[in-house]
């Protein structure tokens, strides 16, 4: 069954708004077209959803009566059938008034995808004439034919017997008619000795009767088989058609979508997911685009990330120059300097140990806040003593803020870069100022200064280069390509640094991050 019309029928059940009300009746009336023109010799194909009945377009409104359809013999026993095919012999359309045309009728109940819930009832209406067709017959035959159901009763008759009463025969040839698959026998038949020859459909349980005169009898041997096999093609090129419908609409996307998925799990990307489809499959194949879309992203974000790491565990190694040593070695040069008096070099100089050694001792990745803020501390302290009164540092921390995740070692090398970029170009004192803030479950950490700053021109190469993930002076220190790519390994993507500067006014940096506890 057609999943569209499936869904088309579940969605007007549950009474929509009129614009969306008419999109689904568009739908419905969409099937029952297609259906009338695939399929040769319908008369007609109706719907009964609800109180609502869906009906061709050659019907005239005015001549339809379907009030208390639901109490109609025809409906009830197909809703009874749950689903299976029910076929209706000769009869006047069911809600059509005046109407002397004679159709066989089939029917079945529509249920939801998946499921059993009934949606409606369909009915096609195939005209009567077209059994004459199928059966190919010329007008001066002699073989006549008969079509009744499983009772007995008369369906089609190529004379002119009344299809209203029961087959009229001797009682013990109709006894073998309606309990035997087929047969044979010479028998008097409508006044005439004639031979008889029958066969039952195994798809609808009809019973296909062809008789004529024991004179006429061994004129046309071969027609029988070739009726036979006519209904027979024609019972099954029904079936066949459900089977077709079926397959265009449930199965081969579902093999679409294995194939699609098996090419993902070899390691394949490049998969085609492209689908204009506005039903379940549709879903489906948009979901999977999207997860196959954000697992590429992770993979390449994740070696971009590990490249970048031995990168900067590289450049560290560089810089430290066995850092257990230099820290070890600064702590004897500090005890020479105050045996010798000189209080200020050995000032810088424990501070420079103290330094190392918190950058030995730190082997975590995730630290909390204000063990970042000591080692920056003492960063700060050194350069103050290297220029001076020109760096001032000020400290402006929101409450309950120390206490949160940040990836270590992710603020020095801003305060580095905001010191050689920034302050350490501009003539007269410069502000340093760190200061950290909680927005919606965010940690928000700036650092400012008053130095040159960049141009506009130059701030948006900077930006593009930490966006396209292009290195920013790894020659001299780690740069902050790298801090912004650890911030998002460890938290995500929407988390990272952002720059804001104007020439001659200073350079603010913010980091954002999610306000996490820090944990032991």
């Amino acid at each position: 069954m057609d999943g569209q019309l499936q869904n088309a029928l579940e969605k007007w059940m549950s009474k929509p708004e009129e614009d969306q009300k008419l999109n689904y009746q568009n739908v419905i009336q969409h099937f029952i077209a297609t259906l009338e023109m695939t399929i040769k010799n319908v008369n007609s194909v109706q719907i009964y959803s609800g109180n609502q009945l869906f009906y061709s377009a050659n019907f005239n409104r005015a001549d339809i009566d379907y009030e208390n359809f639901e109490q109609d013999e025809w409906y009830k026993k197909t809703v009874q059938r749950k689903g299976a095919i029910v076929i209706f012999g000769t009869h006047t359309p069911f809600h059509k008034m005046n109407s002397t045309e004679k159709v066989i009728s089939i029917a079945r109940v529509i249920n939801k995808t998946g499921g059993k819930q009934p949606l409606g009832v369909m009915l096609v209406d195939i005209r009567l004439d077209s059994l004459s067709e199928i059966l190919n017959l010329s007008e001066n035959t002699k073989r006549n034919f008969v079509i009744t159901d499983q009772t007995g009763a008369i369906i089609y008759a190529s004379n002119n017997l009344d299809i209203s009463k029961p087959l009229q025969m001797d009682r013990q040839v109709f006894s073998k008619v309606l309990n035997e698959q087929s047969g044979s026998f010479n028998t008097t038949f409508a006044a005439h000795s004639s031979y008889l020859n029958f066969v039952t459909s195994p798809y609808s349980g009809w019973k296909v009767i062809q008789y004529m005169d024991e004179k006429e009898m061994t004129k046309d041997s071969a027609l029988l088989s070739t009726i036979i096999l006519a209904l027979a093609v024609g019972s099954i090129g029904m079936a066949v058609l459900f089977m077709i419908i079926m397959r265009s609409r449930v199965t081969e996307p579902i093999i679409f979508l294995k194939r699609q998925v098996e090419k993902v799990g070899m390691g394949n990307f490049d998969v085609d997911l492209g689908s204009t489809r506005r039903d379940e499959f549709g879903v489906l194949y948009q979901g999977l685009r999207k997860m196959v879309e954000e697992l590429q992203n992770y993979i390449e974000r994740s070696s971009r990330a590990i490249v970048q790491q031995k990168v900067a565990r590289l450049g560290a190694l560089k810089s430290q120059i066995n850092p257990h040593f230099l820290a070890n070695t600064l702590e004897s040069v500090q005890m020479k300097a105050i045996l010798s008096g000189d209080r200020e070099i050995a000032e810088m100089v424990g501070t420079l140990g103290q330094l190392f050694r918190i950058h030995t001792q730190m082997s975590k990745d995730i630290i909390p806040l204000h063990q970042e803020l000591e080692h920056i501390r003492l960063y700060v302290k050194v350069q103050q003593m290297r220029f001076g009164d020109k760096i001032q540092y000020v400290e402006n921390l929101a409450p309950d803020t120390e206490s949160l995740q940040v990836v270590h070692f992710s603020l020095q090398p801003l305060i580095e870069n905001a010191i050689i970029h920034g302050l350490e170009r501009q003539v007269g004192a410069g502000l340093l100022e760190v200061s950290s803030t909680l927005s919606e479950n965010l940690l928000l950490i700036t650092i400012r200064d008053n130095g040159t700053g960049v141009s506009h021109e130059q701030l948006l190469n900077l930006q593009q280069r930490i966006s396209n993930h292009s290195d920013v002076d790894m020659d001299s220190h780690i740069g902050l390509i790298n801090v912004n790519e650890r911030i998002r390994l460890y938290f995500g993507e929407q988390y990272g640094i952002y720059i804001h500067s104007e020439l001659g006014e200073g350079t603010t940096i913010t980091i954002r991050l999610p306000a996490l506890p820090y944990r032991l």
